[in-house]
């Protein structure tokens, strides 16, 4: 079994190979692997580890009302069409009307937040909970008033390679419309 090492200050490749390497036993003793351990040769099939070079970036203005912060967790890559963010919204931020072809879950990480479809009460959503909202169905998610809201979100695009077609942006009235959130 391999163990990843969120610690990232390696002096160098032979360092951090010999810490991923290292089975849990091995990590609490702290004892590197021998050398002649067979975890430690080449194999076809490695696991693909991409390091986030993407900075994080903050929400269009078209998109969203408040402070919104995105960073990328995955991107299409034939043959797969999913893309995924964590979405990070200030307290009052909340998304634009919007639609996606292939229809949306957000996983809720952290915080307390808001979701609405069209013609929908607004729910209160909190960690832990996952909405999923279908193919074409206008919607909206965002922050409570008084509290930061953390979500991933996780979308397939169509085939011209779209995830999400905006609408108006959610209006004070509409927002405030929400129930109190409470701890």
């Amino acid at each position: 079994m391999r163990r990843l090492s969120l610690n990232s200050s390696y002096n160098s490749d032979t360092e951090k190979t010999a810490a991923l390497s290292r089975t849990p036993s091995e990590m609490h003793r702290g004892c590197a692997p021998s050398r002649s351990d067979p975890r430690k040769q080449p194999r076809e099939n490695e696991m693909q580890i991409t390091r986030n070079s993407i900075e994080t970036a903050p929400g269009p203005g078209d998109w969203f009302t408040g402070s919104v912060y995105i960073d990328t967790v995955a991107v299409p890559a034939e043959p797969s069409r999913i893309q995924a963010a964590s979405v990070h919204f200030t307290p009052g931020a909340r998304t634009a009307w919007h639609t996606h072809p292939n229809g949306q879950t957000i996983y809720v990480t952290e915080g307390i937040g808001l979701a609405q479809r069209r013609g929908g009460t607004i729910e209160m959503i909190r960690p832990g909970d996952r909405v999923f909202f279908d193919a074409g169905e206008e919607h909206w998610h965002g922050a409570t008033a008084s509290r930061f809201m953390t979500h991933l979100a996780l979308q397939q695009v169509d085939d011209q390679g779209s995830a999400v077609t905006w609408g108006d942006h959610v209006t004070d009235e509409e927002y405030s419309a929400a129930p109190a959130a409470t701890q």
